[in-house]
């Protein structure tokens, strides 16, 4: 499945190696240094917080940890691919100055990206994590169902909500996963606690995903989608809201069950305050840069879930 290459194409990027033109790509499309450190604080918080609850003492080895990270990152580098490959014809309708459609890279040459990123991760797992087969296995099923829209794609689309609702699985997914570099290598039982954090992982994707979805009305472009294009901007920012207020619940939980203490609450609460700024000032009146700054409070947001319940604590345990 190729189209044709529009008439965004950039002459200083033609004739060029596959490794450079794969530099530009993830620069717009995956930018690795960016989310590598978003996922590596992902994984790292997951396996910390399980041993937390566990009352495991220190972390894992570090091997297992930068192995598990090449692995998590690798995961949502193949979710970029499938969305290729899953929004194709409405990139090359509405979006063709993406890399994709302009002409970058094709189609054929993700597909065997991913092929040969799938190979790499069965090879680690199979040689150093044989007990997390099985996991992983499942959420490469799972992503694969999310490439084929789960066999109701035209039923999905006119239904946003179960879209969502239904792709998002995928991270918490990961994160079991990445939480069994703890207790599954160690044949333990995983905590009951770990529930919660995997709702906060899975409330953190819909602020994640919402968050950058919310323009300003000048912004907006034909047959790109987007929440405030679909619920209106206000409906759009009491959303983002509403899932910002429930993910702070869930993390108080998670806070709760492991007993980090009054600070730990106060310290989620003014977070929460924080990052909620921009869209009450947005509610008021929205901006190219207030709209910007929901993106970004949105990453920054999940950022700091991850560290609060995980890695600041075990990195506290760690130090001498």
């Amino acid at each position: 499945m190729d189209f044709k290459q529009s008439d965004y194409s950039k002459p200083e990027e033609k004739g060029k190696s596959f490794l450079w033109r794969f530099y530009r790509y993830q620069k717009e499309r995956f930018p690795i240094l960016g989310h590598g450190l978003l996922v590596a604080s992902f994984s790292f918080s997951a396996i910390a917080y399980s041993r937390i609850c566990r009352g495991a003492a220190g972390f894992v080895p570090w091997s297992t940890y930068g192995l598990g990270v090449f692995i998590t990152v690798s995961f949502f580098l193949l979710v970029r691919i499938f969305d290729e490959f899953k929004d194709a014809e409405d990139d090359a309708s509405y979006r063709k100055e993406l890399p994709v459609p302009r002409g970058l890279v094709s189609l054929k040459e993700l597909l065997i990206l991913g092929v040969i990123v799938v190979l790499a991760q069965f090879a680690v797992i199979l040689i150093f994590f044989p007990k997390l087969l099985v996991i992983w296995l499942v959420v490469l099923l799972y992503l694969c169902l999310m490439g084929k829209e789960f066999f109701i794609p035209k039923w999905l689309k006119k239904h946003q909500f179960w879209y969502v609702t239904s792709h998002m699985f995928i991270i918490p997914l990961i994160d079991i996963l990445a939480s069994g570099l703890d207790w599954a290598l160690e044949n333990a039982i995983p905590s009951l606690g770990l529930g919660l954090f995997f709702l906060v992982s899975y409330f953190n994707g819909m602020v994640l995903e919402i968050g950058r979805k919310i323009r300003m009305p000048d912004n907006e472009q034909v047959g790109v989608l987007t929440y405030s294009s679909m619920l209106g901007l206000k409906k759009a920012l009491f959303l983002w809201l509403g899932i910002l207020t429930i993910t702070l619940v869930c993390s108080l939980g998670a806070v709760y069950f492991v007993g980090y203490g009054m600070i730990a609450y106060f310290l989620f609460g003014g977070i929460f305050i924080v990052c909620s700024i921009p869209a009450w000032l947005s509610l008021n009146k929205i901006t190219e840069k207030r709209a910007k700054m929901m993106e970004y409070t949105s990453a920054l947001w999940t950022i700091l879930m991850y560290l609060s319940l995980g890695a600041i604590p075990m990195i506290q345990q760690l130090l001498p």
